[in-house]
């Protein structure tokens, strides 16, 4: 099983999302997790926070 954690991006205000690294990163809303995730793939996730920070 995968383990999620909550994105050091979120904030107080429950604008929450969680994080699941591994082979690939997945991304999920904490509020509504049974919509599935996001997945990226190790060289997408490196480029997304490249340009987000």
């Amino acid at each position: 099983m995968t383990e999620w954690y909550k994105s050091s991006y979120s904030n107080a205000a429950e604008n929450c999302v969680e994080v699941s690294e591994g082979a690939e990163t997945r991304v999920r809303d904490t509020q509504n997790r049974e919509a599935g995730n996001l997945s990226f793939t190790s060289a997408e996730w490196t480029a997304l926070l490249a340009i987000t920070k």
